[in-house]
């Protein structure tokens, strides 16, 4: 029999996201997992990505405990096919891409990257790059074809246990082999780096990584246990071990990532961690960059800054700043890049660093910025408080509301969405003008961001990955953007249960 994925999508409640599809793990039974892996490689197929059975697919997975079920899933559907999957491991995503990039061939990256642990998803990667939103409507119109009794009434598969698959280690050394090929391997000699390993899926090369360029590393916080930690809403216990961390161990920095290891964390030598999208600016300086590319949460003193010739802003989701990157190509930028307010870093140009060049990497990685950050300081003789000391006073701050339904962020938005720009400028007031005065722009590129007269932003827009509502602000301090940011969250919940004149 034959199911349409934009029908199975429908019925299971695993949809695409702004970084590939997720759900719950109960909702990615092998049955839904097997089909949409199959609607990807019939979409590659129909735009001449994939034409000789027997390529090889590439396959990977984070720490995740349903991610080996997952992964044995897409295996299925990959050989299935009539192509050849490659158990790449437990590696970060943008290691994976990597070895796909380096072959042409396609690449799934099993993971939930920083979203708790009783939800996961696919990432799925051309032979180019990431899939865009284009190939996410070509991949919903497939048909697909799935096996009478193939699966149980559950959906799972029925009767057969997982046969092993071993795993090649090529994917993991070449990632390592990125940075230890271009940069030296002194570069970060004297430096003192914690790095706080929780359930990352890199954290062990991470270690590898900047110990091989002279740094001294001490392991952190390890766990067995998944631990979502989110790069954008940073957990106030990891606040706390960040200082005593610092402190006790005398660091000069902090470095980590989520749990696919796409998106940096790193704190500065007091155990302040930077925000990622100044992480996104410092790296892109280091760099050099000549375009730069981010989603328009992001903060404002990219701009303000002046080191860029070009910034361009998109909507939130890696689909929409690599579209912009390669519009900038295109244009005759010669060093693009792009970076997300996670601190997820992209590169669409290869990069000459001295005598050797980093090739152009257009997915989301952690390690880059978290190299780059620390070499600039090292460059510069400086301190990470120091070098953040000299960007524009912007500061940002954002949190999410849980457990709120889609349903429920749509109300939201509708009561300041009349299509009447007065009308809106007014409700916008009634709810936010007591904390940042009078609306002076509205931005409805993703969702609905709200610039003040008073310089303040307001930027509320619901996840595309889970019933949660987030919430970004800026302001001209962190405390002001951190008071600011858990009043407007308060504000939301009034919103949406009809408080603040609203019916």
């Amino acid at each position: 029999m034959k199911i349409k994925v934009q029908e199975l999508m429908d019925a299971c409640g695993v949809k695409f996201g702004t970084s590939g599809a997720r759900g719950l793990a109960v909702q990615m039974t092998d049955r839904v997992c097997y089909l949409y892996t199959k609607g990807f490689i019939q979409h590659l197929e129909a735009i001449g990505d994939l034409r000789s059975p027997g390529r090889e697919v590439a396959v990977a997975g984070d720490l995740r405990p349903s991610t080996e079920r997952i992964m044995a899933a897409v295996r299925r559907a990959v050989q299935d096919m009539h192509y050849a999957p490659v158990n790449c491991g437990r590696i970060p995503s943008p290691a994976v891409a990597l070895y796909g990039l380096a072959r042409s061939i396609p690449a799934v990256m099993v993971t939930g990257s920083h979203i708790p642990a009783d939800r996961n998803g696919i990432k799925f990667n051309k032979c180019s790059g990431e899939i865009l939103k284009a190939d996410e409507e070509g991949i919903r119109r497939q048909e697909v074809e799935v096996a009478e009794g193939q699966f149980d009434a559950a959906g799972f598969f029925a009767g057969k246990a997982r046969p092993h698959w071993p795993v090649r280690a090529e994917a993991q050394e070449a990632y390592v082999a990125r940075y230890h090929d271009v940069f030296p391997a002194t570069a970060l000699s004297g430096k003192r780096i914690g790095v706080y390993q929780h359930s990352a899926v890199g954290r062990e090369l991470l270690v590898r990584i900047l110990g091989g360029l002279g740094a001294e590393t001490i392991k952190l916080g390890f766990s067995d246990e998944f631990v979502p930690v989110d790069t954008e809403a940073i957990r106030p216990e990891d606040a706390r071990l960040a200082a005593e961390w610092t402190r006790r161990y005398r660091l000069d920095a902090i470095a980590s990532t989520d749990g696919d290891s796409d998106r940096p964390l790193i704190s500065d030598e007091t155990g302040a961690w930077l925000r990622g999208d100044v992480a996104g600016i410092l790296c892109a300086r280091f760099l050099e960059a000549d375009s730069v590319s981010t989603p328009v949460s992001s903060n404002t003193a990219v701009e303000k800054c002046g080191c860029f010739a070009e910034v361009r802003r998109t909507r939130i989701g890696s689909p929409y700043v690599v579209a912009s990157m390669l519009e900038a190509s295109d244009r005759g930028a010669r060093r693009v890049v792009g970076y997300e307010a996670n601190g997820g870093f992209l590169t669409n140009s290869d990069l000459q660093l001295g005598r050797r060049i980093l090739r152009a990497l257009p997915t989301r990685d952690a390690v880059l910025p978290i190299v780059s950050i620390l070499l600039l300081a090292a460059r510069e003789r400086k301190t990470l408080s120091q070098l953040l000391a000299e960007l524009p006073a912007r500061y940002t701050a954002s949190d999410r509301l849980r457990d709120f339904p889609q349903q429920q962020s749509r109300a939201v938005l509708n009561r300041f969405t009349t299509g009447n720009q007065a009308s809106d400028r007014r409700a916008i007031e009634a709810v936010f003008g007591a904390e940042s005065g009078q609306v002076a722009t509205i931005d409805r590129t993703d969702g609905i961001r709200i610039t003040f007269a008073s310089g303040e932003i307001v930027h509320l827009r619901p996840s595309g990955n889970a019933p949660e509502f987030r919430c970004y602000n800026e302001a001209a301090s962190p405390e002001r953007a951190t008071r600011l940011n858990t009043r407007c969250l308060e504000l939301i919940r009034k919103v949406s249960a009809g408080g603040l004149g609203f019916p």
